[in-house]
């Protein structure tokens, strides 16, 4: 298993299949700042409830110009049931081998994708990591502060 980036590491690049089609890391930093935010499962209580508020509250994020990317091992077929449900503002990245989730550290026992932030400048340096326990989830209020915090850095 890789070496999970730390704050001022280089992010690891990835391309992975979405609910809005394939997405390359690259192509999303060179618009600006982009949130990793790696969750454990579709339509689990938690998940449903950290996505909706992030998707809910997308102004918190576009105010400081930053992308948000959810991502964990499931099927692409599973995203798009779970994003017709809930009519996320941001793309569900698939990455059923869990290798974008290793290389971030954000793969757990089991293969099971932990609670994961990443925030990354469009530089492509990370600025900010942290990864919660599962039943625990930043709210978009939260992320206002701190990630406003690490892009004036």
């Amino acid at each position: 298993m890789a070496k999970a980036p730390v704050v001022g590491d280089q992010a690891p690049p990835f391309e992975l299949e979405s609910t809005l089609g394939p997405v390359r890391l690259q192509d999303f930093l060179a618009r600006g700042p982009v949130l990793l935010v790696f969750y454990p499962g579709d339509d689990t209580p938690v998940c449903t409830k950290q996505l909706c508020d992030y998707s809910d509250n997308l102004d918190v994020f576009s105010d400081l110009a930053v992308q948000v990317l959810g991502i964990n091992g499931q099927s692409l077929e599973s995203h798009q049931k779970f994003e017709a449900a809930h009519e996320f503002g941001f793309p569900l990245l698939s990455d059923p081998g869990g290798g974008t989730c290793d290389a971030y550290g954000a793969r757990g026992l089991f293969g099971i994708t932990k609670r994961t932030l990443v925030l990354i400048a469009g530089d492509g340096r990370v600025l900010y990591s942290k990864t919660d326990f599962p039943m625990f989830r930043r709210t978009a209020a939260e992320l206002r502060r701190v990630l406003g915090e690490r892009l004036r850095a």
